[in-house]
């Protein structure tokens, strides 16, 4: 192990002997912090999560509040801190005794790793319950607010796969992903005209859940909440190939709204689709430019109560060195419009794949090492509200080059900032480096923060 008790490390070889001294006070690594406890401030997210969890401790020994530790948790993992020990890495950091109205300086320390572990595993499934569906209200409320003129809201559903090691309640193998694993499930907002997904939903499943499993349900409290928010609005659904079922369709149907969800291949389908496919296959062996052809067919499988349309891609794909594969592709849909416009529109549902990767590279969404199921599920709806909050920083970005920023970019121009904290009765100084070379996004940013 290195020799942590040196205080300064020398660096001979740079332009003059460099001396690296760890006397800084005062000091973080982090004072973009502000900026999300401001967003927070307006979302109510984490007041939200802490308002729903029943506080089991005695009065006389709480020295954490709910909603402190509920923040400490969020505002981590948005920082990329997404493991309990790092709580106790940072119990000392300034910005974060600030963003948890404590004295930066003088404040007492936050919770450290065993506080934060015992609070995790202590929530009750129906409290938990509760906060998850506050969460969807607040995100599609606020998405509401911003799009109340829109045409078309599209709603998105997609499922993952989240590897478990170890003996963890529901964990288990799925031959899809041929792994032990969970399989959360993650619900987006959006419209046709806007660059961003808004996370509503987001719900850890065991691994041995079927695709459709937790997706009626919160179709249901969507179209439901979104139809009274915008009643002028078109609602629409896409979902892949997986979640293809007799019984959602018939309740999305029931609902009344447009959808169009991928359906695997069968012999009915294509012989319907042979003619197209014989013309792809020959267009591919002449060279010919033009390689895709869509067309539709009327089509009732055995377990459908009646008649659907569904629309295909009939191409052939060549890589090199392997012989010309057929890549004939199905989507059952309500849709009216040409069926080349119809796929081109669901296979926009692609974006839901990038935002997948933010969840799980940037704010480590799959973090779910804990034994009790409860604990994991309550992380994984912490990292939701942190996304949340990270999405609302970029929709005040939207007219700057950070309008499409992935979350690590953000993270690393506007939050993880070097900050020098001073303290007085009177206020609290914030000072940035003069060569940061952000100032002008940063200060975009704060002004967008800080309109109520």
């Amino acid at each position: 192990m290195p020799d942590v008790t040196r205080q300064t490390v020398l660096f001979p070889d740079l332009a003059k002997p460099t001396v690296v001294a760890f006397d800084a006070e005062a000091t973080s690594s982090d004072g973009g912090l502000v900026l999300l406890r401001q967003l927070d401030d307006r979302l109510g997210l984490t007041g939200a999560l802490a308002g729903e969890i029943t506080e089991l401790r005695q009065e006389g020994k709480i020295q954490h509040p709910m909603l402190d530790l509920v923040r400490q948790r969020v505002f981590g993992i948005a920082l990329g801190y997404a493991d309990c020990n790092d709580g106790t890495r940072l119990r000392h950091d300034g910005m974060f005794k600030l963003a948890l109205d404590r004295d930066p300086v003088d404040g007492r320390e936050l919770a450290s790793q065993p506080v934060l572990s015992r609070f995790e595993n202590g929530v009750r499934g129906r409290d938990l319950v509760r906060a998850m569906r506050r969460q969807e209200e607040i995100v599609l409320a606020h998405f509401a607010h911003h799009h109340r003129r829109a045409r078309q809201v599209v709603l998105d559903f997609d499922g993952t796969e989240d590897q478990t090691h170890g003996q963890q309640h529901f964990s288990g193998f799925n031959a899809y992903y041929d792994s032990h694993c969970f399989q959360p499930m993650l619900g987006f907002v959006s419209v046709d005209d806007a660059p961003d997904q808004y996370l509503f939903f987001a719900r850890l499943r065991p691994g041995r859940t079927r695709g459709t499993h937790a997706v009626i349900p919160a179709l249901r409290r969507a179209v439901r909440f979104l139809r009274a928010a915008m009643p002028k609005t078109r609602i629409c659904v896409r979902l892949d190939g997986g979640f293809s079922n007799p019984r959602l369709l018939e309740v999305l149907e029931e609902l009344r709204v447009r959808y169009a969800i991928g359906q695997p291949k069968n012999a009915v389908l294509q012989r319907g689709s042979a003619i197209w496919q014989a013309v792809a296959r020959h267009t591919a062996e002449i060279n010919h430019p033009e390689r895709q052809f869509f067309g539709e067919l009327t089509y009732r499988a055995g377990s459908w109560c009646r008649e659907r349309r569904v629309i295909y891609k009939a191409e052939t794909v060549e890589h090199d060195g392997r012989e010309p594969k057929d890549n004939t592709r199905y989507v059952v849909t309500n849709f009216r419009g040409r069926p080349q416009r119809v796929y081109a529109w669901y296979c926009q549902r692609a974006n839901t794949e990038n935002r997948i990767k933010e969840l799980k590279l940037e704010l480590q969404l799959d973090r779910t090492s804990c034994t009790r199921y409860l604990a994991n599920q309550l992380r994984v709806t912490m990292t939701a509200i942190a996304y949340a909050l990270l999405q609302e920083l970029r929709r005040g970005l939207r007219d700057t080059e950070l309008r499409s920023a992935q979350v690590g970019r953000l993270q690393l121009v506007l939050l993880k900032v070097a900050a020098r904290i001073t303290s007085s009765v009177r206020r609290i100084v914030l000072h940035l480096p003069t060569s940061y070379p952000w100032r002008g996004l940063w200060q975009h940013a704060a002004s967008f923060c800080l309109v109520t």
